[in-house]
């Protein structure tokens, strides 16, 4: 078979380390027996340590040349392979509503956008594994205080539980990307109600680290129109921090103080 030629504008590197590729598919082994989708399987390297395991695999690739290999390297796979933009997807459909494991080699320039599309489907994936930029991977398992804590350490945190589990280096890969990747694993937590409103909390999130060097008396001014709370709103205790000393616990119950001010500027 001829192989695949990574392509730069789908942000393609493939993995050549079948060790580090066998690791990264055990980490799936955390949510046994249910599914798993592939996103980006390229080549099928890590795709090829998947379908070993006893349960349902399918993939999910944009790239048509692939697609196509895939379906020559792996013919028992051929109706499980999907020929789709996962961004795209409904992802409720891909199992007929059944949980899944969401596992892959992330294309570096969406993985953000994947994994806000997995909290968008988070009742669904209870787990999710797979390799990103390393940078990605140190703001989704930030903590509070640490430079890379921001908006996607909060809003997956609020969710699910965060592993760093290694550090891959940049010569394992054809073409070698100019950053370092690692792998996580997610896990959904406990959480089953975040305790305030949902929408209005990412608003906030993203409102405050958006200007995260401001104190958030300043930064959360935007969440409001014309009209502002009173001096007593902007006196309270966390008002002088930064949106980066917050836990996931704390911007909650700022969300809660949020909305009780815009309900009393809309009466």
């Amino acid at each position: 078979m001829k192989a695949v030629k990574p392509k730069k504008n789908l942000g393609q590197h493939f993995l050549t380390d079948l060790d580090i590729a066998r690791r990264i598919a055990d980490t799936v082994d955390a949510c046994p027996d249910i599914p798993v989708l592939e996103i980006g399987p390229g080549m099928g390297v890590l795709t090829q340590y998947l379908v070993t395991k006893d349960r349902p695999v399918k993939a999910v690739e944009i790239d048509a040349e692939s697609v196509a290999y895939l379906h020559e390297a792996f013919p028992k796979l051929r109706d499980n392979i999907i020929g789709e933009d996962f961004l795209r997807m409904d992802l409720s459909r891909v199992f007929d509503g059944q949980s899944f494991v969401l596992t892959g080699n992330y294309p570096y320039d969406i993985s953000s956008q994947i994994f806000f599309k997995m909290l968008d489907y988070k009742e669904l994936i209870p787990c999710c594994t797979g390799m990103i930029q390393r940078e990605v991977a140190q703001r989704i398992a930030g903590v509070p205080g640490n430079k890379a804590y921001g908006i996607l350490s909060v809003l997956i945190q609020a969710w699910y539980d965060v592993e760093y589990l290694f550090t891959v280096d940049e010569n394992v890969f054809n073409p070698p990307p100019k950053v370092k990747s690692a792998v996580i694993r997610m896990t959904r937590n406990g959480v089953t109600d975040l305790g305030c409103d949902e929408q209005l909390f990412k608003r906030l999130v993203k409102t405050v680290f958006n200007q995260r060097r401001k104190m958030l008396r300043v930064s959360i001014k935007q969440m409001f129109a014309a009209e502002k709370p009173g001096a007593d709103f902007f006196a309270l205790d966390v008002m002088p921090k930064r949106p980066e000393q917050l836990t996931v616990a704390q911007f909650v119950e700022l969300t809660n103080i949020v909305e009780e001010a815009l309900g009393r500027l809309n009466k």
